[in-house]
């Protein structure tokens, strides 16, 4: 019977396990946006993931909206990356780059006192942490349709340099709020143009991205990350279920190599009681490999793989305290606790500093 430490194959890419390292912010990164030396120490830490999904990474300075995130459109970027590469693949593992554009989630402080651009001009409710502390997110401009051709130019640029950095593949950012999931939602977009209005418009330049992406990768070395009945940065969808089941179809049309769906199943994320779960439905429709997140533990996730709910599980925090997760799983060993206040902040405490079994 298969279970997280079943081998599995996206494509041609074997995967040991069928644990995933989730991408997690961590804001260690140095000046210019380029991944810190840390970064290699981390990342070769966790190899033992099945494969492991870097940090968002901002396609390019308009796509910033946090301090101390690492970029991929920059070539000091492009070879701080190829550092972290190089050694997770010495170690066995395999490694996917996050491409990611925040939209509306940022500030003018990283824009040089412009706006962040969205679909549509609408509030925001959040803060964001800027180099002189948190400050109110204010609402964004929206995006001319001439402009739009530029986003997916950003998006092919920085695939094209993820692929220069060394990476198995991608994974396109489609969630928690962030651009391309400012566009699928329509309490985020109210155009009137073809992106907006229909479900179709809607999830046009999603569409258009990943088969930008496609172009640059082919379509077994790129997945798709989104986060049905969200509601972070005042993200909202009348009809969660119809729009991400023509999202996941379209996806799907394209023969991608994963679908990976956060709908959290505990924790305090948790979808909330009497709210009906896309990710079982989804499970329906995308026939590629398929990857959940959020809450799930060594029980859950064997359950989750063993029903054949799920091809992959996607694990976040216990990853960032348990950097041999796998092996902690697979012995019923005890795991770290996280410690909370460093999850952003601190240099190698709470970064590089868990400690291993033994």
């Amino acid at each position: 019977m298969m279970n997280l430490f079943s081998p599995f194959k996206i494509g041609n890419i074997e995967l040991a396990n069928r644990m995933v390292m989730a991408p997690m912010i961590r804001s260690r990164a140095v000046d210019a946006n380029i991944p810190a030396p840390l970064a290699t120490t981390y990342y070769m830490q966790r190899a033992s993931a099945g494969l492991m999904i870097t940090e968002g990474s901002q396609i390019s300075p308009q796509g910033v909206g946090y301090i101390r995130t690492p970029g991929i459109y920059s070539a000091e970027q492009v070879a701080g990356w190829k550092i972290v590469t190089d050694a997770v693949h010495q170690e066995g593992g395999k490694i996917f780059l996050q491409l990611w554009h925040v939209g509306r989630v940022s500030h003018a402080d990283f824009h040089g006192g412009e706006l962040p651009v969205a679909p549509s001009s609408l509030p925001v409710e959040g803060e964001i942490f800027t180099m002189e502390g948190k400050k109110e997110i204010a609402p964004p401009r929206a995006l001319e349709v001439g402009e739009i051709p530029g986003i997916i130019d950003q998006f092919v640029e920085g695939a094209a340099n993820a692929k220069e950095a060394g990476f198995d593949g991608v994974e396109i950012h489609g969630a928690n709020g962030y651009l391309l999931e400012q566009f699928l939602c329509d309490g985020s977009n109210h155009r009137l143009d073809e992106y907006g209005g229909s479900i179709e418009n809607r999830a046009r330049l999603p569409l258009e991205v990943a088969r930008a992406v496609i172009d640059v990768w082919g379509p077994k070395r790129v997945g798709y990350r989104i986060s049905p009945n969200n509601s972070s940065y005042s993200i909202s969808e009348s009809d969660p279920l119809k729009t991400f089941s023509f999202l996941a179809q379209e996806l799907n049309d394209l023969d991608l190599g994963y679908l990976h769906v956060k709908e959290p199943i505990a924790g305090p994320m948790a979808i909330p009681e009497g709210v009906v779960r896309v990710t079982p439905l989804l499970r329906q429709i995308f026939t590629g490999a398929y990857m959940v997140n959020g809450g799930y533990g060594a029980e859950s996730g064997n359950e989750a793989i063993e029903r054949g709910e799920a091809d992959l599980v996607a694990f976040g925090v216990p990853f960032l305290a348990n950097p041999d997760l796998p092996q902690r799983f697979e012995k019923g060993a005890p795991l770290n606790q996280p410690d909370f206040s460093t999850f952003y902040s601190g240099e190698e405490k709470g970064y590089t500093d868990y400690p291993s079994l033994g």
